[in-house]
C-alpha cells in the first residue's frame, strides 16, 4: 500500500511540475497569449498606415492638389507669377542678459 501511495504522489509531482514549469505550462501560456496580442496591435498598427499610404497614392494618381503640395513642400516650386518669400529666424542667444 505505501508504494502505491508512493507512486501516485511521484505522478502528481510529476503532473504539477509540467502544469507550473514544463513545456506547455500555464507561465508559457501566458507568455505567448501576450506575444499574440502585441503581433496583434503590431498588425493592426501596420494595417492602419498601408491604408493612409494607400490612400495618400491614390490622391497622387487621382488629383494634381497633392502633387503641387509636394512640389511646394519637398522641392520648393513656385507658380508661376508668385513671389517666393524664404523668413530665417536669428537663433536665440543663451544669455537671457544680453541685448539682441
Amino acid at each position: 500500500m505505501h508504494w502505491l501511495i508512493l507512486v501516485l504522489v511521484l505522478l502528481l509531482g510529476s503532473l504539477q511540475y509540467r502544469l507550473w514549469v514544463g513545456k506547455g505550462s500555464l507561465a508559457e501560456l501566458y507568455g505567448l497569449k501576450h506575444e499574440i496580442a502585441f503581433e496583434e496591435s503590431e498588425v493592426e498598427r501596420l494595417r492602419l498606415r498601408n491604408r493612409e499610404l494607400q490612400a495618400e497614392v491614390d490622391d497622387l494618381r487621382e488629383g494634381s492638389e497633392a502633387i503641387e503640395e509636394r512640389a511646394r513642400t519637398e522641392l520648393g516650386m513656385i507658380k508661376p507669377g508668385e513671389i517666393f518669400i524664404q523668413v530665417i529666424e536669428h537663433p536665440k542667444r543663451l544669455d537671457p542678459g544680453s541685448q539682441p
